[in-house]
């Protein structure tokens, strides 16, 4: 039987052994695991995540990063933290904290004792998921090594197409110091292909979006398209604040813009202004917020001011109440963005759900979403002239508007946490339960 966890003086989660029936899944991400206060804890959503794997699974072994309390001083007003022993299924979990090894001294120092634990790990556990994000300090891809070397069949999980994130960072950055330049490229040199290796030896993958599965399916025995979300059926928009939304548009009421995420460059902040900007110049009656911080927060209300739209525009800041993000988008008319990285972000998922339609740059990810019912239009990445135009056209055509609106909402009933971690469950013990 399983004895309930305990979280013992030197902040150290463990748990006795098991049975050997049980279904018990080891999961290698990249997700910090954190300690505030003395406490071990994850954010909001990867709790919620392990959650939803412990109503799948019988016992979740998570081993991940563990971020130096320094650094975690710095991101704790920008994300929500909870701790890990106040989950409803903390008794059928166990942690593995694994160094926070990003600098290329601590992965070697540490590289030999971590493949070993993660050796030991991996004959633990019948079933196999790691995620792969780099080769520096990238644990998931060192698991899918060990998994190789073990002929255990393994799941690859990606969420974004990291050597393509990495081209585009790499080609705009040029302020960074020459020394990090050398890594990045000597990075770039070997990520694409290391990743398609580890990709090809996987006997699952599991892609999140369709950039991220048009990158890697070639190379996957068994490729799905799936999506990690945090929304449930409680969070859809009900049909009453759907009407008012709409009736809000067709009785002339301003154009409500508003997005959610990280001011940073592969969110295309600077473009999103100037596409307000463009609207404002024109004359549209609008009021755009951006909710979320990073560091080009400053420089976006520094551009902001120097454009004239200051008044047009509100910064929110970082939102820590999930529930207050998204009453934030049912009441908005449009949810703008320029993103110019092949990446998968839940907000666009999240917009949709709350009927909001996601209008900026086009990629399969965000085309993939709206594929089936609707709810988006999209221009050439990076063109914000052409985007602003777009924006014109469809304030000016409201009631178009209001059907890419409609649209949105049933586009957005698709996406319920609690379906999605059953299905890349389900996938999971099809393709890997051991013979």
């Amino acid at each position: 039987m399983i004895e309930k966890l305990r979280v013992e003086p030197n902040n150290k989660i463990f748990s006795n052994k098991t049975s050997a029936i049980e279904k018990k899944i080891l999961l290698v991400m990249p997700v910090p695991l954190v300690k505030v206060k003395g406490r071990l804890g994850f954010d909001e959503q990867t709790c919620d995540g392990l959650i939803r794997w412990a109503e799948n699974f019988d016992r979740v072994v998570m081993a991940c990063p563990l971020m130096p309390e320094h650094i975690t001083e710095k991101t704790q007003t920008s994300t929500t933290w909870k701790a890990i022993a106040d989950l409803p299924c903390a008794d059928r979990l166990e942690l593995v904290p694994l160094p926070y090894a990003y600098k290329l001294p601590d992965f070697i120092q540490t590289f030999k004792s971590i493949s070993q634990l993660l050796t030991a790990k991996i004959q633990e556990c019948e079933y196999l998921c790691f995620a792969i994000c780099g080769i520096i300090g990238d644990w998931g891809a060192i698991a899918c090594l060990e998994a190789i070397k073990l002929k255990r069949p393994y799941s690859i999980w990606a969420d974004r197409v990291e050597y393509e994130v990495m081209l585009r960072t790499f080609n705009k950055n040029n302020k960074t110091s020459l020394k990090r330049r050398f890594q990045d490229l000597f990075t770039l040199l070997f990520l694409k292909p290391y990743q398609q290796y580890l990709v090809s030896r996987s006997h699952l993958g599991l892609f999140q979006g369709q950039d991220c599965y048009s990158a890697y399916s070639p190379f996957c025995k068994n490729p799905h398209c799936v999506y990690d979300i945090h929304t449930k059926k409680s969070d859809l928009i009900d049909a009453s604040s759907l009407e008012r939304k709409i009736n809000s548009l067709l009785q002339g009421e301003p154009l409500l813009i508003c997005y959610a995420g990280r001011a940073a460059e592969m969110k295309g902040p600077l473009d999103w202004l100037r596409v307000v900007h463009r609207l404002v110049q024109v004359g549209v009656n609008i009021q755009a917020t951006w909710l979320g911080d990073g560091p080009l927060l400053l420089e976006m209300k520094s551009l902001a001011d120097k454009l004239g739209i200051a008044e047009q525009v509100h910064f929110a800041g970082f939102v820590d109440d999930q529930n207050k993000l998204l009453e934030t988008m049912k009441k908005h008319h449009i949810f703008l963005f320029c993103h110019k990285t092949p990446e998968s972000p839940r907000c666009l998922v999240e917009s949709l759900v709350c009927g909001c339609p996601i209008v900026g740059y086009s990629s399969l990810y965000p085309e993939g979403l709206v594929s089936e019912y609707g709810g988006g239009a999209f221009v050439p990445m990076n063109d914000w002239q052409k985007l602003a135009y777009l924006m014109v056209q469809l304030n000016l055509d409201r009631a178009k508007l209001s059907d890419l609106i409609s649209q949105a909402a049933l586009s957005g009933q698709q996406f319920d946490e609690q379906v999605v971690f059953t299905h890349r469950s389900d996938l999971i013990k099809q393709y890997l339960t051991l013979i």
